[in-house]
């Protein structure tokens, strides 16, 4: 199971502050035990495979899932077909906004990175929680800040830096959220593929392969089908 406050299990997304980056996980974790008992009795657990689609694009908004273990991937498809990843979202945080009242239709898609589970808490419930009680008003709203800084940043990240320098900043992110020091070394388990890496990027899995080549052979560093060793993240923080 994922614990809520494991950096570990840190959210991940484009951005240039790293310190915002799991804003928002403690979405029940800030109520009183009493009120958060309450939010889970008006929900519906459930669970999804790896894999599996949460919600899709142009479904119509129902209410929102809060992830209580595992990984939620949400994804824009361009008419093309082609995919860009918004975020990946971990324990804590809440997927199905920004209509957390159940209304409108969704504009950008969302599946299962693992197998996950999660709290459902319909958009008509959420509506009678934020009126009866406070906190759970608070909570929602800091939730969509967090999810507005999230986006805020990414566009920023897609409009201002190249391919390249957001290829570094991911690896940056994922050193500071998933890696461990060891002699010297950030040693990150690779638990995403060069197609997510490209996906959260704005690349094709081709250029993503050249690209972390030409950093091994400037020995910044080495990948593995288990994982990648940063020697030098000074080198990719500049």
């Amino acid at each position: 199971m994922t614990d809520l406050h494991d950096e570990q299990n840190s959210a991940i997304y484009l951005s240039e502050y790293l310190l915002e980056i799991n804003e928002g996980a403690g979405f029940l974790a800030t109520l009183t035990e009493d009120d958060r008992d309450r939010v889970r009795r008006t929900g519906l657990r459930t669970a999804i495979h790896k894999g599996e689609g949460l919600f899709f694009q142009g479904d119509a908004h129902t209410g929102i899932w809060i992830i209580e273990s595992g990984r939620i991937r949400t994804f824009y498809a361009g008419p093309s077909g082609r995919e860009i990843t918004l975020a990946y979202w971990s324990g804590g945080h809440f997927v199905g906004g920004p209509e957390v009242f159940g209304r409108g239709r969704h504009v950008w898609s969302a599946d299962a990175l693992e197998d996950t589970e999660l709290l459902f808490v319909s958009g008509t419930a959420i509506r009678t929680l934020v009126r009866e009680v406070p906190d759970v008003a608070i909570s929602i709203i800091e939730g969509l800040i967090a999810k507005a800084k999230c986006y805020s940043a990414l566009i920023q990240m897609l409009g201002t830096r190249s391919v390249s320098e957001r290829l570094r900043q991911l690896l940056v992110i994922l050193a500071d959220t998933h890696g461990r020091h060891e002699n010297g070394r950030v040693i990150i388990e690779r638990s995403i593929t060069y197609e997510q890496v490209a996906t959260m990027v704005g690349a094709t899995r081709q250029w993503v392969t050249q690209s972390l080549d030409k950093l091994q052979s400037e020995g910044v560093l080495n990948v593995s089908r288990k994982e990648i060793v940063i020697h030098n993240l000074e080198r990719l923080e500049e």
